[in-house]
């Protein structure tokens, strides 16, 4: 029996880890109970999920929400937990052995290192918390001795082709990427996208920011910058490659030029489940990969021109400090402002590495520095806009 806490129960990555409990309590060797779940303000399915399964407790994040909870909670022995310190609590949960953390954006740090300093082993879906914090989170589950699992499909891939294999004799990580809904438009094309354009991606079914990030590429820069830090190695040594199939994860190529790849269907719910079963393999809910429908599989250059976002993310990787959290923090506030309407898509980049460039060059040595940074970075994104 392993015991869970769920952060983010309610959005994409959550509700398909809510699946995958239910199939392995369903069919596979090991049994799963959820202990505690958390999420932002969705109360009604919230509270389908909290009758379902039966935690010992549940956060909500927005307060007004949290009460809303209550009321509809009062017949069930469970406790409500609110904000910033409700999520903590609930990721550093008593009895807990893995905390899932598929939070969205910066708030999902603080929980990230309440858990590690709990000795939870992490199964990581937050991207923030290692674009922004990487060294700081990295550092603390060395002291801790906890492990952190990746849950995103390229970074689960590399994690994957690296076992039983020497690091050292790492020559570079392929990280793919599926090029979005935009793949092939240039810069000038992209000028006018709406966001239910953006919102449409050909191969994964994600939530609503992760989507956007994907069509701007700012995902696969994010996710570069996961890399570095979940396998300590060199941005240099990571190069990104567009894979529209969406069928190859990610591959790494050895010294002797060995190129290992982890290859399957585009179903989230393969990560999430090597995850939370880890070293063990399970049988799964996702579909068999069949080679012969797919027939072929493609890979380009990524277009740095249409799709700058990638370039800016790695060129704050790569200066270090508190760069990161400001890029991360403009980008969260400008998406939002893109799905409201209220920005141009190809004003997200611009944004993100204006805010960058403001950012003074400082090491990342605590939370309240990187929280400072990306809280200056969002109220520049928000001076824009208003002006």
């Amino acid at each position: 029996m392993k015991t869970l806490s769920i952060l983010g129960s309610t959005g994409s990555i959550g509700t398909q880890a809510l699946k995958v409990v239910r199939e392995l309590n369903r069919t596979g060797r090991t049994q799963f109970r959820v202990a505690v779940m958390a999420a932002h303000h969705n109360v009604e399915l919230l509270e389908q999920q909290v009758r379902e399964f039966s935690p010992e407790a549940v956060a909500v994040y927005d307060s007004a929400a949290a009460a809303d909870l209550r009321i509809r909670l009062r017949d069930m022995d469970v406790k409500v937990l609110e904000g910033i310190d409700g999520l903590c609590e609930a990721a550093a949960w008593e009895g807990v052995d893995i905390t899932l953390n598929s939070v969205v954006g910066m708030v999902g740090l603080r929980p990230t290192l309440a858990a590690i300093k709990a000795k939870k082993t992490l199964a990581l879906a937050n991207k923030e918390t290692l674009v922004a914090g990487g060294a700081l989170v990295m550092e603390a589950a060395k002291q801790n001795g906890v492990d952190i699992l990746p849950v995103d499909s390229e970074h689960s891939a590399i994690f994957q082709c690296l076992q039983g294999n020497n690091k050292r004799e790492l020559r570079r990580m392929l990280l793919t990427a599926s090029g979005g809904p935009f793949f092939g438009r240039t810069r000038e094309e992209l000028e006018n996208v709406t966001p239910e354009q953006a919102l449409a991606h050909p191969n994964w079914s994600m939530g609503a920011k992760v989507t956007i990030d994907s069509a701007t590429m700012m995902n696969k820069g994010l996710e570069v910058m996961e890399a570095r830090w979940l396998f300590d190695v060199l941005p240099d040594k990571i190069q990104v490659v567009v894979h529209r199939e969406s069928i190859v994860h990610s591959m790494v190529e050895y010294d002797d030029r060995s190129v290992i790849a982890q290859l399957g269907v585009p179903d989230m719910c393969l990560p999430i489940q090597y995850a939370l079963t880890y070293p063990e393999r399970l049988p799964s809910p996702v579909g068999e990969l069949d080679l012969f429908a797919v027939q072929s599989l493609s890979f380009y250059p990524p277009d740095l021109n249409a799709f700058p976002c990638l370039d800016i993310a790695i060129r704050a990787l790569k200066r270090g400090g508190l760069a990161p959290a400001a890029v991360n923090g403009a980008n969260e506030e400008a998406v939002s402002a893109f799905l409201q309407g209220r920005l141009g898509f190809m004003q997200i980049p611009e944004l993100c590495a204006q805010a960058m460039e403001r950012q003074p060059d400082q090491p990342a040595d605590n939370v309240e520095d990187v929280l400072e940074a990306d809280i200056a970075a969002r109220e520049f994104v928000k001076s824009v806009l208003f002006a």
